[in-house]
């Protein structure tokens, strides 16, 4: 795994230009959590002249407030304390490396981009989450992603329970400049969702992005929804929908776990955004969930910008939640 720290050079002066931009928001939005780690775990690591059990302890005692989550920081721990022992791991800056590259190693199984298959036309992505955790907002910003690509999108107002709703895709829909399918409050969402599809297909839209209920994860009814949607879909095109996108809020912590597998035993989602990554000092979660669920993270989102949603990269992840190169990477 060691072979993956090598940094990547970008390959356009546009692509170089960009990423710096990219990283100082990335850095200012993951300011909470990154006081618990680079601030918190730094001090706390070079301010020790020994590296044995006790401090150990204390480092995994920070990765729980951060909430990595038990069992990964259990895991963790584990692994320095073995290396610990081997005399592998003598002085406080081999150990900060090594806590950082075993965070990326967690992060990279699940840095798989979204990657739009041209030969589905329209490519469907159905998203999911439940209420509060930013779904509609995504949406609006993944149809802004996609536009600045040249991508000819369409949004579908699928989400025909939850009051206002409709409205907030509406505002969506002519911020970015792209069109919507909407029905009136109540009404079948399947059929909001299969009339888009139809709709997207005569238009010859690349993307449709299909927003859906968001009730209480827990109720067996939003559950045969989608997978009512996902029926009715197929009935159009046997492959769709072609990407399942689980909305997570990050600031909810572990209780973004339990909504994960609820959603993945349903439908078997297919892609993570996590968001609102700003909003926490707990944006420790993502090492839980990637670990746990092996779930491709497409988005992470730090801010309320257009722009500040955006692909996730394990590598940049690391560098602006520690804020530094001490790993020489």
């Amino acid at each position: 795994m060691l072979h993956l720290f090598k940094r990547r050079t970008e390959s356009t002066d546009t692509q170089s230009a960009e990423k710096p931009s990219w990283l100082t928001r990335l850095k200012q939005g993951l300011k909470k959590t990154r006081t618990q780690f680079s601030e918190g775990l730094g001090h706390l690591i070079f301010g020790k002249k020994t590296i044995d059990q006790n401090l150990l302890d204390e480092i995994e005692t920070f990765l729980l407030t951060a909430d990595v989550g038990l069992p990964t920081t259990e895991l963790i721990i584990a692994r320095l304390t073995e290396q610990v022992a081997r005399k592998q791991l003598t002085d406080a800056r081999a150990l900060w490396e090594q806590l950082q590259k075993q965070l990326y190693e967690l992060l990279y199984v699940c840095e798989q981009p979204l990657k739009l298959d041209a030969q589905a036309k329209p490519y469907v992505i159905l998203v999911l989450g439940v209420n509060g955790v930013g779904k509609t907002t995504s949406i609006g910003k993944l149809a802004w992603y996609f536009s600045k690509d040249h991508k000819r999108v369409l949004l579908a107002a699928g989400d025909t329970f939850r009051a206002a709703a409709i409205e907030q895709l509406q505002i969506w829909s002519q911020r970015t400049q792209v069109p919507l399918i909407a029905q009136h409050q109540g009404a079948d969402s399947a059929s909001v969702i299969y009339d888009a599809l139809q709709a997207a297909r005569a238009r010859g839209m690349d993307v449709l992005i299909a927003d859906t209920a968001g009730r209480l994860h827990t109720k067996d009814n939003l559950m045969h929804e989608l997978q009512k949607i996902k029926r009715v879909l197929a009935r159009i095109d046997a492959q769709a929908p072609h990407e399942i996108l689980l909305v997570l809020d990050a600031s909810m912590g572990q209780n973004t776990l339990m909504q994960a597998e609820q959603f993945h035993q349903a439908l078997q989602v297919t892609g993570i955004a996590l968001t609102k990554l700003d909003g926490t000092a707990k944006g420790g979660i993502i090492f839980e969930v990637a670990r746990r669920l092996r779930i491709p993270i497409r988005f992470i989102g730090v801010g309320e910008d257009l722009d500040d949603l955006r692909p996730f990269t394990a590598r940049e992840f690391i560098d602006a939640l520690f804020g530094n190169d001490l790993a020489g990477i």
